[in-house]
């Protein structure tokens, strides 16, 4: 501040001096003040060289103050000395006007300083002082009455300009302080206002896990980068990570280690991640990263890297935990040019490959679109399947292999939509995987019993139960309100399990086994000798029939015979009744009853029957089982 003010008090100076030197002819003081002048002069090119380096060099710059303001004081006292010098060179000899003059330029110039000044006190004050104090007591000391009128008025104000000057700069220095401290409060409130931006953008931008973007800001810059490929005509690939094993981790050790090793995660990623902007978590253990400018061969390549990486062991308190990472791709412009569709994509991509094979990636095809298109069809229409209606039971009948008697029908699924015929093949496994099978299997057991319950004479149904049916706590609840709301004997329902169910949890199984069949309710085991570790569960098994696959029977004639035989010997061991399924000839049908099978089951006897059919079906006698016995006999 002392800098900014000092050019215009060092202008008043030279002004003020030249106009006093040369506006009075004084020949007894010329000499005087020609030198005086010439120095004072000199003392003013000095200060207002030091004011213009300051002006142009220094400010706004870092540099010593208490040196720049040593050299302004320096300056300014050298002024007031000047001045204090020729006021006491010609008081003794000028005239009353050229008196009056001086002193009014002097106070004048006292009255500037108080304000000019200000931003130092000390300075102030002393300038004033020095102006007029020394010069008002030579006036005093005169015997002239008018110099000493001017004395006393020198005094006088030279006193208040110095108390003026005091306030000015007192007044200055809280004004400087205050600014100062507004200075501090806007830039505290700068910096809470910056890191509360940061924060609303964190907020609002990052995943507070893993510190990688969120969908909103990866769609944000993933819309971008692909406007820019689409604009440069360049290719962009697109990964869908998904860890596997990661929910056993959380579910088993924690949420603690599955937060660790979602952050692990996010940090392995962001080494082989060129633009972090093009990273995200997804959600839950799901990830994105887009790849701009890649081709499909590379980003299979980096896709096996990232595996590699994740598939490293973690570590949480001391102990190392696997997991790997399934990856899906999908790639622009072969599938889509739409980032929610490029994720869309990745997604199914990803989603088919962890059905394949884990831990692996897959890139995103047109087959597999139509794949996975069909299977959402499907689900769809599965999911309104019952209230539409579509849902109807066919029965196949199951013959005594040592005679002609039907022993049971075992009902089987049909699904008609829009005129289509789907097969149990590609739907059951839909109802399974999306958690619809509950739901269909309750109605097909109880639509069973019902129509089993009016059948002319007591035949046995055999109803299909899968292992999610099986493992619900309340699924003897289920049975039995069929059986009561149908009035079927209990005997008359076998329950067909697959060995697949001794994979969960064995004890819990048997244990439900048993007591169906202390209710009356026969079990069948199902495609025997086709899944789960059969012979190692025979002994506890307790059930009452076994089912030989079909694919057994259908090689009877070579490697299935050997199977068959072993089946049927371990059956008979533990006192198994034993239906071959898939009987499509007579040969099958006899040499089957020559190995000891106590039922047979297939197309040789009857395709599965419409229910309304069922009935005349049962009134008519089986020809096929008559002259097969005749066959055996002779």
């Amino acid at each position: 501040m002392l800098y900014q003010n000092s050019i215009g008090g060092i202008l008043v100076s030279f002004f003020a001096a030249t106009m006093l030197v040369f506006a009075f002819d004084n020949s007894n003081l010329a000499s005087f003040k020609y030198a005086w002048w010439a120095v004072m002069v000199v003392v003013i090119i000095i200060r207002f060289i030091d004011s213009t380096w300051w002006r142009i060099k220094q400010k706004g710059q870092e540099y010593d103050g208490r040196r720049a303001i040593l050299r302004f004081i320096t300056g300014t006292f050298a002024t007031a000395i000047m001045w204090c010098v020729y006021c006491l060179g010609v008081y003794s000899t000028a005239d009353t006007v050229e008196l009056a003059s001086t002193i009014i330029i002097v106070a004048a110039m006292a009255g500037g300083a108080a304000s000019v000044l200000a931003a130092h006190k000390k300075t102030a004050m002393a300038y004033s002082f020095i102006l007029l104090v020394p010069f008002s007591i030579a006036l005093l000391l005169s015997n002239d009455d008018y110099r000493q009128v001017l004395g006393v008025l020198g005094i006088s104000f030279g006193l208040v300009m110095s108390i003026s000057a005091k306030k000015a700069a007192e007044f200055t220095s809280q004004a400087i302080r205050l600014k100062n401290e507004n200075a501090l409060l806007v830039q505290h409130m700068e910096a809470q206002v910056e890191k509360r931006t940061r924060k609303i953008y964190e907020l609002s931008n990052l995943d507070p896990l893993t510190g990688l973007f969120n969908r909103t800001a990866f769609l944000n810059h993933l819309k971008s980068t692909l406007n820019t490929c689409i604009e440069k005509h360049q290719p962009m690939a697109l990964l869908f990570i998904d860890l596997d094993g990661f929910k056993k981790i959380n579910d088993t050790i924690g949420h603690d280690a599955g937060d660790q090793i979602l952050t692990q995660t996010a940090l392995r990623l962001k080494e082989h991640c060129e633009d972090q902007q093009l990273l995200c978590r997804w959600g839950g253990d799901e990830f994105l990263i887009a790849l701009p400018n890649t081709q499909q061969s590379a980003a299979v390549a980096q896709a096996k890297t990232l595996i590699d990486f994740i598939s490293e062991a973690y570590l949480f308190d001391n102990a190392q935990l696997s997991l790997g990472a399934t990856i899906g791709i999908s790639l622009y412009p072969q599938h889509a040019d739409n980032e929610l569709k490029l994720i869309q994509l990745a997604d199914m991509a990803m989603y088919h490959q962890k059905k394949r094979a884990i831990s692996t990636s897959g890139v995103f095809s047109k087959e597999l679109g139509s794949m996975l298109t069909r299977e959402q069809f499907l689900k769809d229409g599965l999911a309104r399947a019952l209230e539409n209606k579509e849902l109807s039971l066919c029965f196949q009948p199951i013959m005594a292999s040592d005679n002609s008697e039907i022993c049971a029908f075992e009902a089987l699924l049909r699904w008609k939509k829009d005129e289509e015929h789907i097969s149990p093949v590609e739907f059951i496994p839909i109802a399974e995987q999306h958690g619809l099978i509950r739901k269909i299997g309750t109605w097909v057991l109880n639509r069973s019993c019902i129509v089993a319950a009016s059948w002319p004479k007591p035949i046995a149904v055999s109803v299909n139960v899968s292992v999610s049916q099986l493992q619900a706590d309340d699924f003897i609840n289920i049975v039995e309100e069929a059986l009561l709301a149908s009035g079927l004997k209990p005997t008359l329902l076998h329950l067909e399990i697959t060995e697949s169910v001794f994979s969960f949890d064995k004890d819990i199984m048997i244990d439900r086994i048993k007591i169906l069949q202390s209710r009356g309710i026969k079990v069948s085991i199902d495609d025997f000798g086709t899944e789960y570790s059969s012979l190692s569960v025979m002994q506890d098994l307790a059930v009452n029939t076994v089912k030989i696959d079909r694919s057994f029977i259908s090689r009877l004639d070579s490697s299935g015979l050997a199977i068959v035989k072993a089946v049927i010997n371990i059956a008979h061991a533990f006192d198994y009744l034993v239906v071959a399924e898939g009987v499509e000839t007579k040969e099958q049908a006899i040499a089957l009853q020559k190995l000891g099978v106590h039922f047979s089951q297939g197309f040789y006897f009857s395709k599965p029957i419409i229910e309304q059919d069922v009935v005349s079906f049962i009134k008519k006698p089986c020809l096929k089982l008559a002259q097969q016995s005749a066959s055996i006999t002779s």
